[in-house]
């Protein structure tokens, strides 16, 4: 069984949501302040749920602190129309995102696309993966550019499987939200998908004295992961 934390402070919100969770079949926890959430050890959870308006601490401070310990998948609530807090959420490392209203069975959807991504899937080959200097195992979800392993969130990580697997080939914009976020995001997807290949490049670029950068920016169309030079 999946444990989710849940911090919001909205408490008849949490109550009702644990309530859909539960009889989804999840193990829910609740946390009704920033602070309140490392009471519950993150690192005990499959995935979090973390409202960004927060007394004591914001979802995006609670997140920060989250990753200097743990990549424990966090789905972001937000009541806001800007982009801006989705696209900070995923400069510090969200995973997902959900507007408010939530609509329960979006959030279910939203959890298990997500919780599925870090398991692998079911259908990814086990064998390493490799372009270049660039390897990575789909099973462990683990990365490294040369011998220094890379610290990629969960859609990091599924982004650059996915243009890994398909090297070579400029990939749409859309094609990357899908394989990174589960969904093509029809609001913001640009940007969103900007944000994330602008951190796995600086991830690349920073285990590495080598100046080329394999992702290569196709104006107005994607992005192309280039082939090694043989």
């Amino acid at each position: 069984m999946d444990r989710i934390l849940i911090v919001d402070d909205d408490i008849a919100l949490a109550e009702m949501l644990r309530e859909y969770l539960e009889q989804d079949g999840f193990a829910v926890d609740l946390a009704h302040d920033g602070a309140a959430c490392f009471d519950h050890a993150p690192e005990g959870q499959d995935l979090i749920v973390l409202d960004v308006m927060l007394p004591r601490l914001s979802g995006f401070d609670v997140l920060k602190r989250l990753r200097q310990r743990s990549d424990v998948p966090v789905i972001m609530l937000t009541a806001r129309d800007d982009d801006v807090d989705r696209i900070v959420g995923f400069e510090i490392g969200a995973d997902d995102y959900v507007p408010k209203p939530v609509n329960p069975r979006e959030l279910v959807g939203r959890i298990r696309a997500v919780l599925r991504r870090v398991n692998g899937g079911t259908a990814k080959a086990t064998a390493d993966l490799q372009v270049g200097g660039v390897r990575l195992n789909p099973t462990a979800r683990t990365a490294w550019r040369g011998e220094i392993r890379l610290d990629l969130t969960s859609a990091e990580f599924s982004l650059l499987e996915h243009m890994l697997r398909n090297a070579g080939r400029i990939i749409p914009r859309d094609e990357l939200s899908t394989a990174a976020f589960g969904r093509h995001q029809a609001a913001g997807a640009d940007r969103n998908v900007d944000t994330l290949v602008s951190k796995v490049r600086r991830k690349l670029d920073a285990v590495t004295d080598d100046a080329d950068q394999p992702i290569k920016t196709i104006r107005n169309v994607g992005y192309l992961y280039a082939l090694p030079l043989s």
